[in-house]
Formats: C-alpha cells, structure tokens, sequence
C-alpha cells in the first residue's frame, strides 16, 4: 500500500526532469524568442530603443564567451573588434550610401581578418599576458578613430539612419534587425558546438596532446578561435551602430571590453541565447534600472555584479543538496 506513493512520486519527479531538460536543451530559448518577437507590441518606444542595445551587447558577451570556452583564454580587448564593425556599417552607411544589408558581412569579414591578424603574432601568450596584449587593442581605440577623423568623424563619431526597408519604422528595423543577428549568432555557434571543426577546437583546449595525434594543433586552434571571436565581436559593433543609431569613440575604450568580459562572467560564458541575453541586460538594463539612483548606481551596480556570481557559485551546490534531499525522502 506504500509503494504506489512512492511510484508516483518518482513518475513527477522523473516528469519534472524531463521536462527540465526538454527545456534546457532549446524549448527554452524557442520560446524566449517568440515572446522577444511579440515584445514590441507590448512595451513604449524607449525600451524598444533599450532592448534593442540590449541585443547588440549580448552578441558582444558571446564573442567574449566563445573565446572563454574554446580557447580557454580572456581578453579586455574586445571594443577593438567590436569598433572594427560599427565603424564598417557607419562608415559605408554615411559615406557610400550602402545599407546594412551590404555592410554587416562586410563588418562580419574585416572581425574575422582583425582577430586572426591579431591571434598570429600573439598565438604563444596565454593567460594574463594573452589579456594585457588585448588590452592594447583596446587602448589604441579611441587615438585610431580621432586620428581618422576625415574618415570616422573622430570626435564626433557618424550618425547610422539608412533603413534595410524603407517605410518601415526605424525604431522597429533597430529592435527586430539587432534580435535576428543575435538569434542567428546563437543558432550559428549550436551548430559550431555539433561540427567536426567545433569539437576538434575543443579538444585542442582540454587535450592539446590528443589534438595533436589527430591533427589538430592548438596554435592554429587558438588563431582560429581568435578569429570567429573577433567576428562575432564585430557583428556586435555593427549592431550597436545600427541599433544605437550613432558611432564615436567614446563608446569603444578600454572599459568598453571590461564591461563585455562583466557581461560575460554574468551569463556564465554559456553560449545560448538565455545566457547572452542575461549578459546583454546586466550591461544594458540594469544601469537604466539604477539611473536614479544618482551618485551610489557604482555601488548598486557592484552589489549586483556580486550577486550574480555568488549565485552562479553556490547555485550547482543547492541543486545538488535539493537533489540528495530527494533522494533521501
């Protein structure tokens, strides 16, 4: 008479598990993109403008994360890319009357060249010499863009208003254009994790001595994972300059990629849209949230930041405390 309890307790639990990892494994992230689709019909012009910031950062947090996760490295360098595609549409956008239906791949391409160019010369560093070489990309930002001011605008940066379709309002063609690169970034790089390149990558990361026994060296691993961060990063430029609607210097510093690298500890480096979007809002919502807060948001904003890594440290413990407690029962 016991037992038919105990029976039906384990069928839910098993339920509530399947269920969970129905969701974790994409059911989630599909049906956080519908409610992202039909947001705009729900919410005012500003958080349109706003969330449409908040999915360019959070293509940015991904190329900071991929390059966490398949080449184990850190970088604080990352506005540099991000730079090389804002100014790729800005420029094409304001100079050569092209939309970004012609600039974004170009963009995607010149973030590609840039990371490898940069990944060539450095492929020896590692750990924090690997972070300081990044650093001075970023450094050199700002004096790049003013020094190319007959080009760039320097100090007063390029204005992005060529529409993809005319007629259609900008402030939805900034939301919706800066939500589907984000979708296919993250569709992109699922499909990355299942390939022969993706896993090979991989494994020049966890087991360069293996990697070599099947041909593939770590050094040209790391250029290569160098290389689709850094196009990735510069997707995230682009997107910013078009959903941001402006470009200039200031918006590319070296706090530019400290806060990518914030926003990609936030998400946890995870790599699906979830996780990039939760990185895209700590840098992009959450300031707006604290905006009157006045002079303590840097406290309130660090209290937050703290908050979001103890609970990534401590989460797995509870889960598997509550995990044992079931067990036990």
């Amino acid at each position: 008479m016991y037992n038919q309890p105990a029976k039906v307790t384990d069928l839910q639990s098993g339920t509530h598990e399947r269920l969970w990892s129905l969701m974790s494994s994409g059911l989630g992230s599909y049906v956080l993109a519908v409610i992202l689709i039909a947001m705009p019909l729900l919410i005012g012009g500003s958080w349109i403008f706003a969330l449409g910031v908040c999915f360019a950062n959070s293509i940015g947090v991904l190329a900071v994360s991929v390059l966490v996760r398949y080449g184990g490295e850190v970088s604080i360098g990352h506005a540099f890319f991000a730079a090389v595609g804002a100014y790729s549409v800005a420029i094409l956008d304001t100079r050569y009357g092209l939309s970004i239906l012609l600039s974004v791949p170009l963009a995607l391409l010149l973030g590609v060249i840039s990371g490898v160019a940069f990944a060539w010369p450095s492929r020896k560093l590692s750990g924090i010499y690997l972070a300081v070489s990044t650093m001075a990309l970023a450094l050199a930002v700002p004096e790049l863009i003013n020094n190319a001011d007959a080009l760039t605008g320097g100090y007063e940066g390029l204005y992005v208003s060529r529409p993809l379709i005319p007629g259609v309002p900008m402030s939805y063609q900034r939301y919706y254009v800066a939500l589907v690169v984000l979708i296919a970034a993250v569709y992109a790089l699922s499909r990355f994790r299942q390939s022969r390149q993706g896993l090979a990558i991989l494994l020049a990361k966890t087991h360069p001595a293996a990697a070599d026994a099947f041909g593939t060296r770590q050094v040209w691993a790391r250029i290569a994972i160098m290389g689709i961060s850094g196009g990735i990063a510069a997707l995230c430029g682009s997107m910013l300059a078009f959903a941001g609607s402006t470009v200039s210097p200031s918006g590319y510093t070296l706090w530019s990629s400290i806060f990518l690298l914030v926003g990609s500890v936030v998400s946890f480096y995870g790599l699906t849209l979830p996780r990039a979007l939760i990185g895209g809002a700590f840098l992009t919502l959450v300031p707006q949230f604290l905006s009157a807060s006045g002079a303590w948001i840097p406290v309130f904003y660090g209290l937050a930041l703290l908050g979001m890594i103890l609970l990534g440290h401590y989460l797995p413990r509870l889960k598997a405390m509550i995990a044992d407690r079931k067990e036990a029962r």
